[in-house]
């Protein structure tokens, strides 16, 4: 990396990150739900490897403080990414009945053991418990892998496309609206029943729609709107095989699932291969599937809209493996952000709260000293930490040189101040924000500090 880069020229940051993710980082995922079980010593020798990783990716100085130059990277500490791979790996285990270890990770054994004998390490089954108390997540069941139906089971599915070659944004609802009266007066002989699923912070609905009745169920909050989608074609396909429909039409307005019905075959959802399944048993019925756009004032789909956000009975548990992979990523995400929080006096915590870092400058230099400026630690500011030398002093206000002090305090940079930023600028945010202009380049050059940086 140090070949491919350095503060001044070289590959840009987001190339640098994805260099350290690809052959460095892969290296230190390895074998995670086997080494995590190390003594914490251990473990810390692996930070320096991974923070020596995002200093010359980002450029950062090396006085740096570790959480800034995780924020300003993006990269979360080892620590975290250890646990959410551990995670990761154990629900991956959960969902596949099959695997070697399922039981023994599931209902782990000589608990009091470990609870007694605090030396012995525990076994992953047992580690995992911690690291969900950690990450505030209650365990949760997760829906088993459906095997795939064989080559002498495949099912061919019907599909209506009367609707995609409109343009939603530049069709009116009354168009569609026509066009859907003249399709059903087409398919007048199919029993119209229509799917939707909604999610919200803390509800996930998915809502069938018959002629003379309404199905709506929550689904745990962790599953993502596309299961909700899924899962309401399931219900339907569960209701038509019990009342024994002849024929009927499946509306929904969710194009992701009506692509992962068409693409079945290369869709490993358990819910897809659940509807496969479940199609494959239809086969005396004629059920075809089409898309319609939703929120143009189609009475059965605003119906289903409305019930699966109010849906509020039988609550189904399991959570699909793709959404548990996806929450364990986010609870990463919330202690993570938690854990910044805590860092309310960090200079850059003060210009970005939040996790989500910054972009990516195209010029190296540039991005190389706007990260110095907003983690506040550069080279003229605090070289004198590795020499133990005193703070450097400012001659004209005799106060310790600071970035804030050098773009928004110095009385000896008035004028530049006034010519390149405008009266307007109060602090570090406006300078060095999420958007920051040219400007503070030519401040730097026009007082001699950019070299310096």
């Amino acid at each position: 990396m140090k070949v491919l880069s350095g503060t001044s020229w070289g590959a840009n940051r987001v190339s640098l990150m994805r260099i350290y993710r690809s052959l460095v980082r892969s290296k230190l995922d390895y074998g995670v739900p086997v080494y995590g079980s190390a003594a914490m010593s251990t473990l810390k020798m692996l930070d320096s490897v991974h923070h020596q990783g995002l200093r010359i990716a980002t450029g950062a100085f090396r006085t740096t403080p570790i959480p800034s130059l995780h924020v300003i990277s993006g990269e979360a500490s080892l620590e975290l990414r250890r646990h959410r791979l551990s995670l990761s790996y154990f629900y991956k285990i959960k969902s596949d009945e099959s695997h070697p270890q399922h039981y023994k990770v599931i209902n782990p054994i000589f608990g009091s053991l470990f609870s007694v004998r605090l030396s012995f390490i525990p076994t992953f089954g047992f580690r995992i418990g911690e690291i969900l108390r950690y990450f505030e997540i209650e365990d949760f069941p997760v829906v088993s892998n459906v095997e795939d139906p064989p080559p002498w089971k495949e099912t061919q599915l019907d599909f209506i496309d009367d609707f995609l070659h409109f343009f939603k944004p530049s069709t009116s609802d009354i168009v569609f609206q026509q066009h859907f009266y003249d399709h059903r007066q087409h398919y007048s002989d199919y029993i119209p029943i229509y799917t939707d699923g909604s999610k919200s912070d803390n509800h996930v609905g998915s809502a069938a729609v018959f002629p003379d009745f309404t199905i709506a169920e929550t689904l745990h909050p962790f599953c993502s709107v596309y299961t909700s989608e899924l899962y309401a074609i399931y219900l339907e396909l569960l209701k038509i095989s019990i009342l024994n429909f002849k024929k009927a039409i499946i509306y929904t307005d969710s194009r992701s699932g009506i692509n992962a019905l068409r693409s079945a075959k290369h869709n490993k959802h358990p819910l897809v291969m659940q509807c496969l399944h479940l199609h494959h048993t239809l086969k005396k019925s004629k059920i075809k599937y089409c898309w319609i756009p939703g929120h143009v004032g189609i009475p059965g789909n605003e119906r289903a809209d409305k019930a699966a956000k109010s849906a509020n009975a039988s609550r189904e548990e399991f959570v699909p493996l793709i959404d548990a992979l996806q929450a364990v990523k986010l609870s990463q995400h919330r202690v993570w952000q938690r854990i910044w929080d805590g860092q309310s006096n960090n200079k850059l915590y003060k210009i970005q709260p939040s996790i989500k870092g910054f972009g990516n400058l195209t010029i190296r230099k540039h991005d190389v000293i706007l990260t110095r400026l907003r983690v506040g630690h550069t080279f003229l500011t605090h070289r004198h930490l590795l020499h133990s030398d005193p703070a450097p002093i400012c001659n004209g206000c005799n106060c310790i040189l600071s970035v804030e002090h050098i773009l928004c305090q110095c009385k000896n940079f008035y004028s530049q101040r006034q010519a390149h930023f405008g009266a307007h600028i109060i602090d570090l945010i406006d300078i060095l924000g999420t958007n920051p202009g040219v400007n503070v380049f030519t401040f730097l050059k026009e007082v001699q500090f950019f070299k310096f940086i």
